[in-house]
C-alpha cells in the first residue's frame, strides 16, 4: 500500500479514552480519568437514583439525563476523532480494534451495567466519526482483532496475560524486560497490525505460538510477518 503516509494505531479504553502511537514513535493520551470520568460517575449516579424510584416523572427525568449524557459524549467523541484527522490527514491508515462484544470495565467498574453499555456505545460512535472524518479527508479505518493487542510485548513479541498489571496500569515483560505503560503498549501492537496491513497481510494478527515453539523461542508471534 504505496500510498499510506502514516499508520496510527489507536487503543481505546477508561483510565485513557484515547491513546494514540504513530510511525514515528510518537504517542499521545487523552485522560479519561478527570473531567470526563467525573461527569460519567455524576450520570451514573444520577440515572441510578431515578430508575430507583420507578415514577413517571422519575422515567421523564431520566430520558432527560440519557438525552444530555448521549449529546456530551457526542461532543468529545466529535472533537476527539477530528483532531486526530486533521493532525494526520491524507494517506492515513487509522487502526482500531473490532471491539463487538467487548466489555469495557476497569476495576469497581466490572458490575456497572450501565456504565458497560455507555461505554460500549461511545467506543463505537468514536469508531463511526472516525470513519466518516477520515474518509472525507482521503484517510482510511482498519479494524484489527483485539486478540492479544493489551498481552503482547511491543519489543520482542512475547505474549502473555499476566505481563499486564491493571494495578500499576504498567505492561512489564517477562522475557525481555521492557517496562511501559498498559495503554501504549495497547496502542503500540495495533499499530504494528496496521503496519503488517500495510505491507500486504490483508487480515493481520497476533497468534499464541505453539508449545514446543514457546519454549524454545519466547519472541514470539507476529514478528516473523514485519521486521
Amino acid at each position: 500500500m504505496d500510498h499510506v503516509k502514516h499508520v496510527v494505531g489507536i487503543d481505546r479504553g477508561i483510565r485513557f479514552m484515547v491513546t494514540s502511537y504513530d510511525e514515528k514513535g510518537k504517542v499521545t493520551f487523552v485522560s479519561g480519568k478527570r473531567d470526563s470520568k467525573k461527569r460519567r460517575e455524576h450520570f451514573q449516579q444520577v440515572r441510578s437514583e431515578l430508575q430507583s424510584k420507578g415514577t413517571k416523572s422519575a422515567k421523564r427525568a431520566l430520558k432527560r439525563i440519557s438525552g444530555r449524557e448521549n449529546r456530551w459524549m457526542r461532543d468529545v467523541n466529535h472533537c476527539l476523532t477530528k483532531a486526530l484527522v486533521s493532525e494526520y490527514g491524507a494517506g492515513t491508515l487509522f487502526v482500531v480494534e473490532d471491539l463487538a462484544d467487548i466489555i469495557f470495565a476497569e476495576g469497581n467498574q466490572r458490575d456497572a451495567k450501565g456504565n458497560r453499555e455507555l461505554h460500549s456505545w461511545a467506543f463505537y460512535q468514536y469508531e463511526q466519526f472516525l470513519s466518516y472524518k477520515a474518509q472525507l479527508a482521503g484517510a482510511e479505518v482498519l479494524k484489527v482483532s483485539p486478540k492479544y493487542t493489551s498481552q503482547r510485548c511491543p519489543r520482542c513479541g512475547r505474549i502473555l496475560k499476566s505481563n499486564r498489571h491493571r494495578e500499576t496500569h504498567e505492561y512489564v515483560c517477562d522475557a525481555c524486560g521492557y517496562r511501559t505503560n498498559d495503554d501504549r503498549a495497547g496502542a503500540m501492537n495495533i499499530h504494528y497490525l496496521g503496519r503488517m496491513y500495510a505491507a500486504g497481510d490483508p487480515e493481520p494478527k497476533f497468534v499464541l505460538p505453539k508449545p514446543a515453539l514457546a519454549a524454545a523461542d519466547a519472541s514470539g508471534p507476529g514478528e516473523a510477518k514485519l521486521a
